[in-house]
């Protein structure tokens, strides 16, 4: 207890043994002495709080949509004379700045993503724009999900993942690799501008796919993404991808006034290759790069579980971590090694059967043997099964 409020408490506890009229009398005395004791602390408290910070100065809404000249995507002007055109678009602005905590963890997030993404885009001469449709997409998180199955940075749906040569199974899942995933979604879209000529239908292809989109094309005559009846959500995708971009583009003009230090940096790692001639827990990797099993996950969320599947993989460690990384690997590899038997596939044999016949687990199966739900085995085939 502070000692300026200690005589008022020894006080306080005296007048609660008298009788009522003596301890209202005396209790109507000691409030001011209490008032007058605890100020000055409270004063000095919240004086030492009062750090100054910039006031916040924000545009009104209507201001906001009072854009300077017609916004673009990917060099293909918007047509802002088209009355549908201009509430369609203000409509996705107006919803993106309301919602000014998640704008704001775009644009930070984008300080660890846009780096890598840009470099990619400018390598394959595609335009910087398309970096928004990750942020949309997937608000920049790797394990962002959806109720059609897509997943990722880049939402792939799995079979379109294989298409582009993504690796989707129960082990890893590169949908939630940025470099993989975005290789695997640039080529994608440079796929779609080839079919469609537009920047702006190739996206609306990405969010609808580009069968649905060249059906639309043929039944209504159209090829101008701004004049064709698409799905509700298509129609707002390709300008929630503008309404992003002037907002990040332009966050001071939005009141959004961020310093240098405000951005999340990009990780910084070496990678590594591993060969598993088993599965090997998450764990080890950690333990042979000298860093704890959470960092190894964040840094590699493809790898799903806890247990790297047979085969042989590229990790990324923390930096420095790879330097004598390898022979730590193997050696507590070596040690892992675990006690096995082998199983012959014999004709009618599937796999769902045989682990249930040897009672262990599919996905221990899988894993121990580098398969997959959907593998094919055949007779003859020697299958690893732990004891």
């Amino acid at each position: 207890m502070p000692l300026l409020l200690l005589p008022v408490a020894l006080a306080s506890a005296m007048v609660c043994r008298m009788n009522t009229p003596l301890r209202i009398g005396i209790l109507m005395l000691l409030v001011p002495a209490l008032l007058f004791s605890v100020g000055p602390v409270f004063a000095i408290t919240a004086k030492a709080s009062n750090i100054e910070r910039a006031p916040a100065r924000f545009p009104s809404l209507v201001t906001s949509l009072r854009l300077d000249s017609p916004p673009d995507f990917c060099g293909e002007v918007v047509p802002m004379d088209n009355p549908d055109v201009r509430e369609r678009l203000e409509k996705e602005l107006l919803l993106n700045l309301w919602d000014r905590a998640q704008m704001l963890l775009y644009i930070k997030r984008s300080g660890r993503y846009f780096p890598y993404i840009e470099a990619q885009l400018k390598a394959r001469g595609m335009p910087d724009d398309l970096k928004y449709l990750a942020v949309i997409e997937s608000a920049l998180k790797p394990h962002a999900g959806s109720r059609s199955g897509a997943m990722g940075y880049w939402q792939f749906i799995r079979p379109t993942a294989l298409r582009y040569g993504l690796r989707v199974d129960s082990s890893i899942d590169e949908r939630r690799n940025i470099f993989t995933s975005t290789t695997a979604a640039l080529e994608y879209l440079a796929d779609l501008q080839g079919m469609f000529d537009s920047w702006s239908l190739a996206a609306a292809a990405y969010n609808m796919g580009e069968q649905g989109l060249k059906k639309r094309i043929r039944t209504q005559g159209v090829e101008d993404f701004h004049r064709l009846y698409l799905p509700l959500e298509t129609q707002a995708y390709v300008f929630r991808a503008i309404a992003v971009k002037e907002i990040m583009a332009n966050p001071e003009r939005y009141g959004l006034l961020l310093e240098e230090a405000d951005y999340y940096t990009p990780p910084r790692f070496d990678r590594v290759m591993v060969n598993c001639p088993y599965p090997v827990p998450v764990r080890v990797v950690a333990d042979a790069s000298g860093t704890y099993f959470k960092v190894i996950k964040d840094l590699n969320p493809q790898v799903q579980g806890d247990d790297l599947p047979k085969g042989v993989l590229e990790l990324l460690v923390p930096e420095g971590g790879g330097v004598g990384f390898g022979e730590r690997f193997a050696e507590a590899v070596a040690k892992l090694k675990p006690q096995v038997t082998s199983y012959v596939v014999r004709s009618g044999d599937n796999l769902t059967a045989i682990a249930r016949r040897l009672k262990v687990s599919l996905s221990t199966l899988l894993n121990m043997n580098g398969l997959t739900v959907q593998s094919n085995i055949h007779p003859g085939q020697r299958l690893i099964i732990p004891r």
